[in-house]
Formats: C-alpha cells, structure tokens, sequence
C-alpha cells in the first residue's frame, strides 16, 4: 500500500560522539514503484525521509529540508527519492567556505530518462546489508574512525592475520608528508619479515585450500581454456623461481615481465616475489621504445615474454617487440643476458618465431625441468616488491616503487571490504596485469584473501559484444571488476549482447580507471546486474596502491556515479588554490593527509622527482592530481585529473562533468572532451562523440547535443566543436589517449607520437578524416 513505512533499522539513530557525527532518520516511506523493487537485494527510488545531524553535539539539519530551526523534524518533500545520509566523518561542522554550488547532471540511458544523481540514492536491503562485512553505517563508522584515531593498533590487528616470519617492531608506522619538515618518508611494519608469495599461496594451502581453484583462463578463441588449484599454482611458481636463482637472479634485482593475460603472467609476479626480486611488469601493448625505456631505467637480469598473442582476430608479436627493444637498449648500453620465451601455440607456433642463440630461451624447454619446491626469500616489509612504470609529464615514464609488508596488508584489506568477498566467490577483473589494477585486484589482493581468480587473454567483444556475459555464465562469476571504458562499450552494442545471458550468479559489481557516468552507472547496474548487484566504484591510483575512495556494499545508499566515502584509514580532503582545506559541499583539489600501507614510497631512482611531482604543490598532504567535488550528504565525486580542467573565459570545467553531460543525450554512446587554444575565451571546448549504433550524423543532433550541455551545466560549458566519432583511440586495456585527441582537435597531426598501444591504430585515420565534417 502506498506510504507503508518500511526501513532498514541500522540506518536509524546513529551516533558517534568521539567523532563528532549523528545521524537520525525517520522511516522510509515506500512508493509503489519501489515496493516493487523488495524482493530484489537492492532497492531503488525511494521517497525522502527526514534527518537530524549533530555535529560536536550541536544539531545540524539536512540542507535540503532545513527550516530555521536546526532541530526541527521536516515533512518528507513530494517527488524527491533520496534516503539516509553519511556524512564524511571529517571536517562536516560548518557549510561551504567558497566553494560554489555542484553542477548536477541528468541521468538518462539510451533514451530512457531518468532521475538525477543529486535525488536518486540506490539503498542495499536488509537482507544484502545482513550478510556483508560491513552491514552498517554504524559498523562503518565504528571501524573507520579506529582507523584514523589509532592507526597503528587498526592496521596492526589486521597485519597480524598474515604470516610473518618476524614481526615488526614497537613503531607500526612512520611519515613525513609535509616537505617542509625533511625528507618525504613512510614507512610501514619496517623490521616485520615476511613474504607476499608465501601468503598468497603456501598460507593457503596450509589452511586446506590446496584443491581449491586458484585461477580459472579462458583464452582468447571460446572454449580454449585451463585452471589452476593453489597446489598447481605454487608449483609452477616454484619451478619458474628455482629457474631464475639458476642463472643468477638475486634478490633485489629486477625482472621484466612483457607477457599477455596467460596465466604465465602472475606465476612469473608470484616467483619474483617468492625469491625477493623486484618485477617490473610492462603492459603487452606497449612499443618497443616504450619498452626500451623501461629497461634501461631498471636494468633486468632477464625479460621474460610470449613469442606471440592473439588479441579478438589480430595477432601481435610481441617477441619481435622485445627484440627491438633490448637492441635499442643494448645501443645504449644496457645489456640483458636472458630472454625468456613462453611459446603461446595458439598464437604461433615455435617455429615461426625469430631467435637470438644464447639470449633467447623457450619456457617450455627448461621450466618443467625444476623443482615444484623452492625456499622463501623472507624480506623484510618495506623492501621492494615491484615497479610499475606510469606515463610522465616530463616524457620519461615514472618508476613507481611499491613495498611488501604494507602493500600486502592494505590490498588484501581493500580487495575482502570493497567486494563484500566470501569464499564461496567467483572474481573476474577484466583489468590486465599491466596495470595496477591487475597487480593489486587480479594477482595480489584475490590471492591473499584465497579467492579464485577468472583471467581473460582475449578481447571483450570477440567474437561478439556479448563475450564477457558468456564467461560470466560460463565460470559463474560472482564479483565483475571492469572499467567505465568498457561499459560504455558494451553498452553501445545494445541490451540485447547482456539478456541472452542469464548473468544470475552476479552477485557486485566494480568500477575503476576514471569516474563512471551516471548513465553508464545506471546501464551497468540495470541491465547487467539486473538492478540486485551494487556497485563499487572505486577511486585510487598506481601510487596508491589500493582503493582510496569507494563504496562498501551493503553499508549505505549508493548516488549513481559518486565514489562515496573513503576506505578506512584514508584521510581525503578537498583544498583550493592555496592549499587552505574545504568543508562541506565544495569543489577542489583532492588531497591526502597521513600515510596509508599502501602508498608508494618512491619514484626509482628518483626520490626528488616524487618530493616535487607528490608532494610540494601542497606541503603536508599527498596531492593526487584529480579534482573532486563533495556535495551536501558528503558523497564525494570525482572528476577527472586537475590537467583535465578546461579554462574557459575564467570558468574552471571539468572535462568528466562535460562529458556526461553530452553521454546523457539518448543518441550519445561516448564522448571524449578535450581543451583547445580559443583567441577569446583562452581556452575552447572541443568534444569528440559516438554516437548509438545506427544514428546518422547531423546538424540538428550537434546542435542537440550542445543543447544537452548549456541545459545542464550552463551556457559558458558549450562545446566549441563536435567531432563525430565512429571511435575513440583507446589502449588494449580500455584507456582513452586524450592526448591523441588533443593533437586531433589542435591539428598537430605531425605530433601524433606512439599509437602503437592502441587497439584499433584506424580510429585515428577515421578521426582525421572527420575533422572537417
């Protein structure tokens, strides 16, 4: 019946007076619609109740129902479909201090409207929220104000579920954030001894999981496919790292790893890591220069590599990469002895493959030879464990440094809360290894928590859009981990792809690589999730090492498109120009203060580089490089990196914030914004669009288009331009190269650089041939 009062009881009379924080909601009001919804783990749309907050214990009302009392209880607002709020633990005591109001956007979905992300929350049910490991905001409060209050005695207790072979001493953690005050340092369980193979492997094992599958592959044709048990992993990673002690890989030294998503790629991570060197793995999609580069900044002992890959019905040579790279670098002086060769058969064949006699060495022909046995290398927490080189502004990529000790704890902390993991579950992360997605939440953080891990070799629409759903069903898939790109993607080729597969064992979902768009947000958690499976969107970074941002399911409502709250430990805070931190509902750049176990320590060989690039913008915090907004509930919104800031006749836009704009038009699949010189406004707007299958070019749908955006974000935030896209230049891994587009929209077509990562070099032709259209 209409107006039934139903709520979720946690969600009621929420205090926290050590923190300064409560909250109290009266019950939900239950529309039709969403009474519909009950029987589902998730419900939608649902009317609003009213608050009271208190912060210091001082009431503080919900500033969209406030009247001029604070305390007094406010009728619920017709038509609006927002629920329980949690505020941001810290710093919330007082309103915007100069920042201006949020832009909101619409939400819409392939012509379907729908309401905006500033009235619509997603609510976990009762029964979701019962089973999670974190069930509450109260529960979520509890833990994470622990974390920030007494980190040490939070992060300690965690660390001691691990294995260590010593522990660390009386001092958990030490930090100097503030380049001011010395040199920039953290460190975490310094003097702990310890092994991230060990407990990725041996620690489960000897807790019964031996015969449980550690890694289901499925190749890049249907039905090619394996699986490993933890028991036939750790003997493959005994084998490869008895190999590389035999032709003198020590500890510390460095290993390249340039191989494709076959399950050789973790084993070769876990074996350096069981024997303490340090893996240093490059995407398999890469240039050679690019990999040249790499090699000559760390200077392996060996490159380990495929003869070849079949990427959908292309193949790639990647042996061929790797022989010119080390030629570039052996030109340069930096010579590497070994190049170990896995012969991917249903690539190419051994045969075919180009040979170096006395450098090259084929997998095959020596790893099976060795032991299935291989002692420990124990290292004590703060010694590398691997480096993971991320695009400079300088040019020359950055050697990003991660430690063992508190990168193990914080990704096997953030992998078993951010997914809601069980044991029972099925995890596929579409993300390659080349990446720190695929280190932190495709080998490490499953792994340690004993999860069984899906690896995709091929691509996602091969050989057609509805591949992913197909080993979904096929591997039972529990937890789905992708990135917007792909969504969007998929989502272009129609529901259709999605609904001929029954997808029933989806359970969450998972964002990462850049904000998601409300109406992709909505696509992914209506049509693939089938409106049952919340979505953790997550915010972080390779020098993070883990989530920083992101909803716990379960814990509280979801905004479509907002990474929510932070993890626990994690201390964000929003700054403007000068470095003076925000409160409230703001805009601005996102900053870190205090450390966290998984940050980086260093950029290789280059600690001034990491002081300058992290760390002196605003002394006393790590400095991110995203922006972000915090609107009125202390949902926080990503968007997009501050160099992704358009300057528009004094205007600071966002280019996520544009772009959804322009992918909320019905005929929109994608869209790609970058700035250009403008000889009165400073700087233009230009967009690149795709658009819906089937929908033709025109003058009235751009001068549609740019409507969508003066109607939701105003008139200054106008694109200049619409350039029809039949593409975007993205890498293998779903990434957009805005920089190619930047060179597109300036017409420095001689400057174009390397697109040899790109999955579809032709996107780039196609765009010049349109530029003019």
């Amino acid at each position: 019946m209409e107006g039934r009062m139903t709520h979720h009881p946690s969600w009621n009379n929420i205090s926290n007076s050590t923190s300064g924080i409560y909250i109290s909601a009266s019950p939900i009001p239950i529309s039709r619609t969403a009474k519909s919804q009950l029987s589902r783990p998730w419900v939608v749309s649902v009317k609003r109740p009213s608050f009271t907050f208190r912060f210091g214990g001082s009431p503080m009302e919900d500033p969209l129902t406030a009247s001029s009392s604070s305390s007094t209880t406010v009728s619920p607002r017709k038509n609006l479909t927002t629920s329980n709020h949690l505020r941001h633990v810290e710093s919330m005591a007082k309103l915007p201090s100069g920042a201006g109001k949020i832009t909101r956007l619409n939400a819409l979905i392939l012509g379907e409207a729908l309401a905006s992300e500033e009235d619509d929350l997603v609510f976990p049910s009762e029964i979701f929220s019962r089973q999670a490991h974190v069930s509450s905001p109260q529960k979520y409060l509890e833990m994470y104000r622990r974390s920030v209050q007494d980190p040490a005695g939070f992060w300690s207790d965690i660390a001691s579920e691990f294995y260590w072979r010593e522990k660390w001493g009386q001092q958990v953690y030490f930090e100097n954030l503030d380049i001011r005050k010395g040199k920039i340092q953290i460190e975490w369980f310094k003097g702990g001894m310890t092994n991230i193979c060990y407990n990725c492997l041996d620690r489960n094992i000897e807790s019964g999981n031996g015969d449980k599958i550690a890694i289901y592959w499925e190749g890049n044709e249907p039905g090619l496919d394996s699986s490993l048990t933890y028991n036939q992993l750790l003997a493959r990673v005994c084998q490869l790292a008895n190999y590389l002690k035999d032709i003198g890989v020590r500890k510390g030294d460095a290993v390249v790893i340039y191989l494709p998503m076959l399950m050789e790629l973790p084993i070769a991570m876990l074996a350096c890591a069981r024997i303490g060197a340090v893996h240093s793995v490059v995407f398999a999609g890469f240039s050679a220069e690019s990999l040249a580069q790499r090699i000559m900044d760390c200077r392996p002992k060996v490159v380990i590599t495929c003869n070849a890959v079949m990427r959908g019905s292309k193949i790639i040579y990647l042996k061929e990469i790797v022989d010119r790279a080390l030629m570039e670098s052996a030109h340069n002086g930096i010579n590497t002895d070994v190049c170990l060769t896995y012969e991917n058969k249903s690539a190419m064949k051994k045969e075919m493959t180009k040979w170096i006699k006395g450098r090259d060495i084929w997998w095959q022909d020596v790893i099976p030879k060795y032991p299935v046995t291989c002692d420990v290398e124990w290292v004590d927490a703060e010694d590398p464990l691997f480096l993971l080189y991320t695009s400079g502004s300088t040019g020359k990529p950055k050697g990003v440094l991660h430690t063992t000790g508190g990168y193990m704890v914080y990704t096997a902390t953030t992998f078993k809360y951010a997914f809601d993991y069980k044991p029972t579950d099925i995890y596929w992360c579409t993300a390659d290894c080349g990446w720190i997605t695929g280190h932190s939440y495709v080998t490490y953080g499953p792994l340690l928590n004993g999860a069984t891990v899906v690896i995709f070799e091929g691509a996602p629409s091969y050989p057609d859009a509805g591949r992913c759903w197909d080993i979904v069903d096929k591997f039972k898939v529990s937890i789905f981990y992708t990135a917007p790109t792909l969504v969007r993607s998929l989502m272009r080729e129609g529901d259709e792809h999605v609904s001929r597969y029954s997808r029933k064992s989806l359970r969450v979902l998972g964002s990462v690589g850049e904000p998601i768009n409300p109406s992709a947000w909505r696509w992914f958690f209506n049509v693939v999730g089938d409106a049952r499976c919340p979505i953790s969107d997550t915010w972080w970074q390779t020098e993070t090492g883990g989530f920083m941002i992101t909803p716990l399911p379960g814990a509280w409502p979801q905004k479509p498109g907002s990474a929510t709250f932070p993890f626990f430990g994690v201390q964000p805070v929003i700054v403007d120009e000068k470095g003076v931190e925000i409160e409230g509902e703001c805009s601005g750049y996102l900053c870190v203060k205090s450390s966290w176990p998984g940050a980086f320590r260093t950029l290789y060989g280059d600690h001034e580089r990491y002081e300058a690039t992290y760390f002196s913008a605003f002394p006393g915090y790590y400095f991110s490089g995203d922006g972000c907004s915090r609107d009125k509930d202390g949902y926080c919104w990503l968007t997009g990196r501050v160099d992704d800031v358009i300057n528009v006749s004094g205007h600071r836009i966002g280019t996520a914030e544009v772009e959804s704009a322009l992918v909320s038009h019905p005929q929109c699949a994608e869209a790609a914004v970058v700035g250009v010189e403008h000889e009165v406004k400073g700087q233009g707007i230009y967009a690149f669009v795709s658009l819906v299958e089937g929908v033709p070019y025109s003058d009235d749908l751009r001068k549609s288009l740019v409507m969508v955006v003066r109607n939701q974000i105003g008139a200054f935030a106008a694109p200049d331009k619409i350039h029809w896209a039949p593409g975007l230049p993205k890498t293998r891994s779903g990434k957009i190269m805005r920089r190619i587009l930047r060179k597109i929209a300036s017409r420095q077509l001689d400057e174009l650089g390397d697109t040899s990562t790109l999955a579809d070099p032709t996107v780039v032709d196609q765009l010049i041939a349109l530029a003019d259209c």
